[in-house]
């Protein structure tokens, strides 16, 4: 903290010119001996008692006319010797921060020349492990619609299955179909359980619920097929 000024020429001028007489002598000789110092410091002590001096003797001079071109002497705030360990790990920290500011940095370029080959395989691997994946997933909800398609028809196609006459059965029921209802028609006595096996036939073997699985598996793949399309277009666009 400050707690002198340097004098100026005006202050100098002051007490070497006898301007100040009228103070006390022992007043004036600790400002010639501040003045004529090698630093020329006055302490803030000594121009607050020439203050009260000047207003004391009704002087006409002003303290801050005397203090024009003064400076404020600010003292040197010694600086400790820095630890030498200190100092030493700072440069440590500062290289590691700078090392990992470099990897960061240059982290891709480094990825592909040191791990290039390996790199490469992992990619390879990984694309052809999702093309599996994919197409795995896209043939089993393919047969999945199939089967629940062909499966839930039996109660939609169960009444034109049933009433098919043995004499003259029904085209939709196919060749098999057919044979069973002559073979019924052949052999009376067994003509009851030959019935129930043909029911039991054309219910299995109706072409109608086959129709309607493959049309309903064809539109599940086609939505598929556009999702899958979609998805591929995105992935494309982020390279």
């Amino acid at each position: 903290m400050a707690s002198a000024v340097r004098a100026g020429p005006r202050l100098r001028q002051a007490v070497e010119g006898g301007e100040l007489a009228g103070l006390s002598a022992g007043l004036r000789a600790e400002l010639e001996a501040a003045v004529a110092s090698e630093r020329a410091v006055v302490p803030f002590s000594l121009l607050r008692r020439l203050h009260a001096a000047l207003r004391e003797a009704g002087s006409p001079l002003y303290l801050h006319k005397l203090l024009e071109g003064c400076e404020i002497d600010l003292p040197e705030v010694p600086v400790p010797p820095r630890n030498p360990e200190l100092v030493a790990r700072l440069e440590r920290i500062k290289a590691k921060l700078a090392n990992e500011e470099y990897r960061r940095m240059t982290r891709n370029i480094t990825g592909q020349e040191t791990n290039g080959t390996l790199a490469e395989f992992g990619r390879q691997v990984r694309s052809v492990k999702a093309v599996v994946i994919t197409i795995f997933n896209f043939i089993i909800t393919v047969v999945a619609a199939f089967a629940c398609t062909y499966l839930g028809s039996q109660y939609v196609f169960a009444e034109t299955a049933a009433v098919s006459e043995p004499a003259a059965p029904a085209p939709a029921c196919g060749t098999l179909c057919a044979s069973w209802a002559g073979a019924a028609d052949a052999l009376p006595a067994a003509g009851s359980s030959l019935r129930h096996t043909q029911g039991h036939l054309s219910l299995v073997l109706c072409p109608q619920r086959v129709l309607s699985a493959v049309i309903v598996a064809s539109v599940v793949g086609l939505a598929e097929l556009y999702v899958m399309v979609r998805t591929l277009e995105g992935d494309l666009g982020k390279l």
